[in-house]
């Protein structure tokens, strides 16, 4: 009886004698820690966020010049039309009463300055339906 406690009581001083080693660090681990983010980092964040909402602001932009540019055009019934850009991919939703105008609207959109593609995924739908 004796020995097993023996055993327990050197294998408990064993695992606390190896959990000191496991958090020993050297004395400039806790002040890289607490200090956060570099400047460098935070930097670099910043850019980032910078380039994101300038990357927005140019994708609602050129949607804008899109429905403009179907707006101006007297063969396109726009009030149903929704216009999504994504970096010069512009994507038509929504409804049109005709199929010409379906047509109509992905030629004036590929005309615009700065879309390189137009998916178009207007449906019909008649007027008064």
């Amino acid at each position: 009886m004796k020995s097993i406690q023996a055993f327990k009581l050197a294998a408990g001083t064993l695992l606390v004698a190896a959990s000191l080693q496991v958090y020993a660090q050297d004395a400039s681990a806790p002040a890289a820690a607490a200090s956060g983010p570099t400047t460098q980092a935070r930097q670099q964040v910043q850019e980032s966020k910078a380039q994101l909402r300038a990357a927005r602001a140019a994708n609602r932009a050129l949607g804008r010049k899109v429905r403009a540019a179907l707006a101006r055009d007297k063969g396109i019934s726009v009030a149903n039309i929704t216009v999504r850009a994504k970096d010069g991919a512009v994507i038509l939703q929504g409804t049109v009463p005709a199929q010409p105008q379906i047509d109509r609207a992905t030629e004036v959109a590929k005309g615009v300055a700065g879309v390189t593609s137009v998916r178009n995924a207007l449906t019909i739908r008649p007027v008064g339906t």
